[in-house]
C-alpha cells in the first residue's frame, strides 16, 4: 500500500508542478515582472510550504531535530540535487542581479544559520539552540529580503503583437490548483517513504535528513525541472534560491518563535554543508569565463550530494 502512495504522490507532484509553473510563468507575464522574481517569491513561497508544515508541526510536537533537519536537508538537496539536476539537464545562466543579490543572499542566510545556532562552537551560549530571539530576526530579515527583491527588480518591457496575455484569474487558478497537487502528493510521497524507512529501522535524525527533506523538497524538484524544460531558466533558480532563504529564514524563524529549536542530533557538519553548497553555486559563476551553471558543475553538485547522503546512511 505504501508503494501505491508512493506513485500517486508522484503523479500528483508532476501534474502539479506543470500547472504551477504555467500560471507563475502567466502572471509574470500579466503583472510584468520578470519570471525570476515570481520564481523566488511566489513559486518559492508556495513550494515550501510542505517544509512549513511538517518543521512547524514537529516544533508544536517537541520534535526540534525534525524541524532544524528537514530545513537543512531540504537546502542541502535543493541546490545538490535538485539544481544540479537541472543544470545536467540544461546550463543555467546567471544574471548579473544573480551574482550581485540573490546567491550572495542565500550565502548570508545560511551563514546567519551557523551563527544563530552553534552557540557553543560561537561562544554565545551552553547550548547549541535557535531561541525565539533569533526566530523573531529570521523573520524580521525575511520581510526586509522580500521588500527589497520587489523594489529592486526590474520590470521587463511588453512585448508589441505577442500573444494575448492569460486572463489573471485563470493564471491563479492553476497556481493555486498545481500547488495543491503538489503539497497533497508531497505529503503521500513522504508518509508512504517514512513509513518504509521505520520499518527498515532507520533513525530519525536522518529521516529528517534524507527523506523527510527529500519528500518536502519533491514541489522544489518538480517545479524546477519543469521549468527548465520550458526553455524558464530564471523561474527554476530563483525556486531554488528563493525555497532555500524562505526555508531558513522563514520557517525556521516560524518554528523557532513556537518553541525554541535544540539542535539535538543534527550536527554542525550539516549546517556547514548548507553553507558550502551554496557558495559552490556562487563560485560556479566565475569558472571557464562563463556566467552559468554548466552540466560538469551540475555533475559535481550531484557528486556532493551522494557523498552527503553515504557520510548519513553509513
Amino acid at each position: 500500500m505504501d508503494l501505491l502512495l508512493l506513485l500517486v504522490g508522484l503523479a500528483l507532484i508532476l501534474g502539479g508542478g506543470n500547472y504551477l509553473t504555467d500560471g507563475a510563468s502567466a502572471l509574470a507575464q500579466r503583472l510584468r515582472m520578470p519570471e525570476f522574481l515570481i520564481g523566488m517569491t511566489i513559486v518559492a513561497i508556495g513550494t515550501s510550504m510542505p517544509e512549513l508544515v511538517v518543521s512547524v508541526l514537529s516544533s508544536m510536537k517537541g520534535q526540534p531535530e525534525m524541524a532544524i533537519g528537514n530545513v537543512v536537508g531540504s537546502n542541502v538537496m535543493n541546490i545538490c540535487l535538485i539544481l544540479g539536476l537541472c543544470a545536467v539537464v540544461r546550463p543555467i545562466a546567471f544574471t548579473r542581479d544573480n551574482i550581485r543579490f540573490d546567491i550572495p543572499f542565500t550565502i548570508a542566510a545560511s551563514l546567519l544559520l551557523i551563527i544563530l545556532a552553534l552557540d557553543t562552537v560561537i561562544g554565545t551560549g551552553m547550548v547549541d539552540t535557535i531561541g525565539r530571539g533569533d526566530g523573531i530576526l529570521m523573520l524580521a530579515l525575511y520581510i526586509a529580503l522580500m521588500i527589497f527583491m520587489i523594489r529592486h527588480a526590474e520590470r521587463p518591457e511588453p512585448k508589441e503583437g505577442g500573444e494575448k496575455p492569460m486572463a489573471l484569474w485563470l493564471s491563479l487558478v492553476m497556481i493555486v490548483g498545481g500547488l495543491g497537487a503538489l503539497i497533497y502528493g508531497g505529503d503521500l510521497f513522504l508518509d508512504s517513504a517514512t513509513n518504509i524507512a521505520l520499518k527498515l529501522g532507520v533513525s530519525e535524525s536522518v529521516i529528517a535528513l534524507t527523506l523527510v527533506a527529500g519528500g518536502t523538497s519533491l514541489p522544489e524538484l518538480a517545479a524546477s525541472l519543469i521549468s527548465l524544460i520550458k526553455g524558464k531558466s530564471d523561474m527554476a533558480l530563483g525556486n531554488i534560491l528563493g525555497s532555500n532563504i524562505m526555508n531558513i529564514l522563514g520557517i525556521l524563524g516560524i518554528s523557532a518563535l513556537i518553541q525554541p529549536l535544540p539542535m539535538g542530533g543534527i550536527l554542525p557538519r550539516d549546517l556547514f554543508v548548507v553553507l558550502m553548497t551554496a557558495v559552490l553555486v556562487f563560485l560556479s559563476a566565475f569558472t571557464f569565463r562563463s556566467r552559468e551553471l554548466d552540466r560538469a558543475e551540475g555533475g559535481i553538485l550531484l557528486a556532493v550530494y551522494a557523498v552527503y547522503i553515504y557520510i548519513l546512511v553509513a
